[in-house]
């Protein structure tokens, strides 16, 4: 292994001491916890949708959380490792033969759907503290 993917693991583990990332795929509904910085106080906002990209490698990946609101689609990027993301949580996985379900912007409704995904959540699902106390 060379020094940047050495640099890069540390800062990884260094962002995610205390919180677990699970593994999640595109097509899995999400709800991500966002903190949201209102004046001098702050909240937690969650923001549950479709997740229709991951992107990016290592400390710089990111993944796209589309959902309906009001009738009109809305779609954002959020960076995994950023600390403005409070929590990830998979809360329903979705059987999908794409990397990038680009195709549901277009689609209205029943089309619009994703089929679940047998079987659960496994050990290995999750990055993080608890997979690096294993090894």
């Amino acid at each position: 292994m060379n020094l940047i993917d050495t640099l890069e693991k540390e800062e990884i583990a260094r962002v995610t001491k205390g919180k677990t990332v699970p593994s999640f795929d595109p097509g899995d509904t999400l709800r991500v916890n966002v903190k949201i910085k209102e004046g001098d106080r702050e909240r937690v906002q969650a923001y549950e949708g479709i997740c229709i990209a991951r992107a990016g490698g290592g400390l710089n990946a990111n993944f796209t959380v589309r959902k309906i609101s009001f009738g009109e689609g809305v779609e954002r990027v959020f960076p995994l490792f950023s600390p403005t993301v409070d929590s990830i949580e998979v809360v329903r996985r979705g059987a999908v033969r794409r990397a990038k379900l680009y195709y549901l912007r277009d689609r209205r409704g029943k089309s619009a759907r994703i089929t679940e995904r047998a079987g659960g959540a496994r050990e290995e699902d999750f990055v993080g503290e608890a997979n690096d106390a294993a090894e």
